[in-house]
């Protein structure tokens, strides 16, 4: 190591601070070994921090800071404690048996493990899925930048990750003179902020890692902080208790077959199994006992048992079963939840929102599954902490409550009874599109026999409904209604259209267009948009429909068979249907030669409390689309079994 000391710091370039022999401040040694996961927005000194705790805890190999010292001076450049950082993890890189996202460092007190997570999917991916599961934060904030949205969304990430021990460090204070009323500013800001998502920090403390300052020893710069230093509070969080402690869970990694034996390859991620055990392999139920296990490194003999969380195992069982990758073990008094259909609150970092409806690809642990969107229940901006509700997507950078389907059952644990089982990442392709966590399983128990609406529901992930849209021939009831389906089909909702035109040439050509004729098409068109909802068809009915009295009719009629309905005015002036008249009917019309045409000879009663109306001669079609496509969703929308489920 360098034999550099403080004196020998010119100004105002920096040199390697020789790390101190002895920390001359007593603090209770925390317990076990620590995870420790540091996050903040680019540039705000991650990377220097990191270097420069691993140089001040003699945790850099022998020769490396000098190497790189050297390295700057040919460069012309002063020594940077990041780069200590980016070279160990090159130097990892090169070697295929080490996690490049684990940088270890030791004090005399504890050993701990940094998780280097440098962006949004990077925290996503280790996060979520368990393999870099954290105890502790640092999360670090630029006292000359502040608060950033990038610091925020870390904020919410680890919220919503359950993450409760964090420290927060306030950098770059040798930038801001040290001043007070900075750092003062920054802690009222951001611990409002936390405190809306029910995070409390630790503590928050003012440094310069740079420098060195209010790391392993209190700065002179800061005589007005009496608080503790970083590294005394590191030493005092607590390691996360081991899973071994918890219910078995087995994760099957891989099936193998040597010889007559068929072995089940794993990792325990909580409790612990022997032999001799009962386990069931879920989803499916199959249960077997453990005949032996076998773990890496071997041992001779096997072992018998306990062996606990962490471990890979191999086992075989005293039965032949059928087991693939995926499915979790469990000893049959405490198993893992086994469903469809649950909720879960997810943080989305692609581009393209998630929407109701999408059918997305799913990793919980070892299982793969495809899943469609039922529903989004509300949302959250990650930076202002807006709430939204009523809408059909989640946008970049986004948290919300969902429901998710999947096509056949998988197994999970919810409410953090074993983290790694109940996280899971959502994929776009190859790209980590959002993660989340499963807060509560939804009920499908179909009621009675066959298929029902509510079975229909689950399946589908919306109820059926009527949206009717009423207005003069040449109003835009077919542009709207044909733009409105495309919508509705790009977000996986099933609808079908109900245009007046074609039930005129099927179902009611034998009619013609006497005021009992026409009520009699509405009365057949009526029983059939209710026979296709009950279905669980969104149906798009556009008919001029011109009699209230038929309107009401339907209305009523699929108000009895509890199928929701909305009637929607789709208004624009006589003269500007006259105008468009694409089909030159009102020309015929004037000309006598199509006698009963509604608005010419033949009356038109517009709504008098349309569920929606719009001005198809004031607005784009685009914006009344949304209009729709929102009406439709909340009427579509399937009831609650399960309650409120899930809480942002």
């Amino acid at each position: 190591m360098s034999n550099l000391s403080a004196t020998d710091l010119p100004s105002p370039a920096v040199t390697p601070l020789a790390p101190p022999a002895s920390v001359d401040v007593e603090r209770p040694a925390g317990t076990g070994h620590l995870n420790l996961v540091v996050v903040g927005h680019v540039d705000h000194g991650k990377s220097t921090l990191i270097g420069r705790l691993l140089f001040d805890t003699h945790s850099v190999p022998d020769g490396k800071a000098e190497r790189i010292e050297a390295a700057c001076k040919a460069e012309g450049m002063e020594f940077e404690y990041a780069f200590l950082m980016d070279a160990l993890l090159e130097e990892q890189a090169q070697n295929i048996t080490m996690d490049t996202t684990r940088v270890p460092f030791r004090t005399e007190r504890r050993s701990f493990t940094i998780i280097d997570a440098p962006g949004h999917k990077e925290f996503l991916k280790n996060m979520i899925t368990g393999a870099a599961s954290a105890d502790a934060a640092v999360l670090l904030v630029d006292a000359q930048e502040g608060l950033r949205e990038q610091t925020r969304r870390h904020c919410f990430l680890l919220s919503l990750l359950g993450l409760r021990q964090i420290v927060v460090a306030v950098n770059k204070m040798d930038l801001v003179d040290y001043r007070p009323e900075v750092f003062e500013a920054i802690r009222a800001e951001l611990g409002a902020f936390l405190a809306k998502l029910g995070v409390e920090p630790a503590h928050f403390i003012p440094i310069s890692a740079k420098f060195g300052e209010g790391l392993l020893r209190h700065s002179t710069q800061t005589p007005w902080y009496r608080g503790p230093t970083l590294l005394e509070v590191l030493e005092s969080f607590r390691a996360n208790p081991p899973a071994s402690g918890g219910p078995l869970r087995v994760s099957v990694q891989d099936v193998y077959r040597f010889d007559a034996r068929r072995i089940v390859a794993g990792l325990v991620e909580s409790g612990s199994l022997s032999v001799g055990d009962e386990i069931e392999f879920a989803p499916g139920g199959k249960r077997s006992r453990i005949k032996s296990i076998e773990t890496w490194p071997q041992s001779n003999p096997p072992p018998r048992g306990p062996v606990g969380s962490g471990r890979e195992v191999a086992l075989t069982l005293e039965d032949e079963l059928f087991v693939e990758r995926g499915q979790i073990a469990s000893h049959l008094s405490d198993k893992p939840h086994e469903a469809r259909a649950f909720t879960a609150r997810v943080f989305w970092i692609h581009d393209e929102p998630l929407r109701s409806g999408e059918l997305v690809a799913l990793k919980l642990g070892t299982q793969r599954a495809e899943a469609r969107v039922l529903g989004v229940q509300r949302t959250l901006d990650a930076v202002t902490l807006e709430i939204g509700t009523g809408t059909s997507e989640v946008k970049v950078h986004e948290v919300a409550e969902i429901r998710l389907r999947v096509r056949k059952p998988i197994a999970f644990d919810v409410g953090g009874k074993v983290p790694s089982l109940g996280r899971f990442v959502i994929m776009r392709g190859r790209r980590i599109a959002g993660g989340g966590v499963i807060d509560s399983v939804v009920s499908e128990a179909p009621e009675g026999n066959g298929a029902t609406p509510i079975s229909r529901t689950a399946i589908l992930g919306h109820r059926g409904c009527i949206v009717w849209m009423t207005g003069l021939s040449g109003s835009g009831k077919s542009t709207l209604a044909q733009a409105l389906e495309q919508r509705l089909l790009g977000s996986g909702v099933l609808c079908a259209i109900l245009d007046g035109d074609v039930l005129r040439t099927g179902l009611s050509r034998n009619l013609g267009f006497s005021p009992d004729d026409r009520s009699e098409n509405l009365r057949r068109a009526t029983e059939l948009a209710i026979h296709l909802a009950n279905a669980g068809v969104v149906v798009i009915a556009a008919l001029i429909s011109p009699f209230r009295a038929d309107r009401a009719s339907a209305a009523e009629r699929a108000k009895e068979k509890d199928v929701p309905f909305a009637e929607v005015f789709i208004n624009a002036p006589l003269a500007v249907c006259e105008r468009r008249d694409p089909k030159d009917l009102y020309k015929k019309a004037r000309a006598g030669k199509i006698p009963q045409f509604t608005g010419i000879d033949s009356p038109y009663e517009p709504p008098l409390a349309p569920d929606l109306e719009v001005r198809t001669d004031r607005a784009s079609v685009d914006d009344l689309v949304e209009r729709l496509v929102q009406l439709t969703l909340s009427l579509s929308k399937p009831a609650d079994p399960a309650g409120g489920g899930a809480h942002i």
